[in-house]
């Protein structure tokens, strides 16, 4: 069976892309706003698990650069800064400027890059948007190089449990509100609520990142079990 996008992955990358490029102006204070101010140190903590010291590191959905420029904090060598939005790239490039950052334009069911190109590999609050999951993780773990780190933090499905079930509420009913009274867009605000809806499980996810090649696969939830951060590593290729 071929792995290759669909036409409807690749029309709906389009459609996401151009809602995230209208949400530029708004999108650092929504993410500040819909997480308390906690998305920074969950950042930290991803940047952490890639253990990007010295190396090449992919940044994938680079959004506004809050992500690269924690890698680059944090000692990597080189960050190349990939997202499908223009407009995305310019706000970070003016934001954090290009010194050991490369902004791409690109989107993950094509990665422009060979083989084995990458030490690690991250995105922070991409997986549930991409319109080909599978797919885009299979790119993924093609451009590691045996042994680089794959690391995935994101929103995810909260434990099954009354307080779950508040968090699952106040998801989908209060980050509606906040998404539309920041952004005056009322198709983000019933995009971001819905992002959820049929993605998998942090079991699940677990189970395509290993269905992907990858091994070592863990993860732990963040925020009462709302975000989970996800790693994996690129495992040894058969000659």
């Amino acid at each position: 069976m071929s792995n290759r996008p669909s036409a409807s992955a690749n029309e709906r990358t389009q459609v996401v892309s151009q809602m995230f490029s209208r949400l530029v102006p708004h999108y650092d204070r929504m993410n500040r706003l819909m997480t308390a101010g906690r998305d920074g140190r969950w950042r930290r903590l991803a940047v952490e698990a890639a253990q990007p010291g010295d190396a090449r590191v992919l940044d994938l959905g680079a959004g506004t650069g809050d992500l690269s420029e924690e890698f680059r904090r944090a000692g990597a060598r080189q960050v190349v800064s990939l997202d499908v939005s223009g407009p995305m790239l310019v706000r970070a490039r003016e934001k954090y400027g290009a010194e050991r950052i490369d902004w791409l334009q690109g989107d993950a069911l094509h990665l422009p890059f060979a083989d084995e190109a990458f030490d690690a590999v991250a995105s922070a609050f991409v997986l549930r948007n991409l319109p080909d999951l599978a797919a885009s993780l299979e790119e993924m773990a093609r451009v590691l190089r045996p042994g680089g780190r794959l690391v995935g933090l994101d929103i995810t499905h909260p434990p099954d449990t009354p307080w779950g079930r508040i968090l699952r509420l106040g998801f989908e009913q209060g980050v509606t509100r906040i998404a539309g009274l920041v952004s005056g867009d009322r198709s983000a605000y019933r995009y971001l609520p819905n992002s959820l809806t049929g993605e998998p499980t942090a079991d699940a996810l677990s189970a395509m990142l290993e269905a992907a090649g990858l091994v070592e696969v863990s993860y732990r939830r963040l925020s009462m079990g709302a975000v989970a951060l996800h790693t994996g590593l690129a495992s040894s290729r058969s000659p």
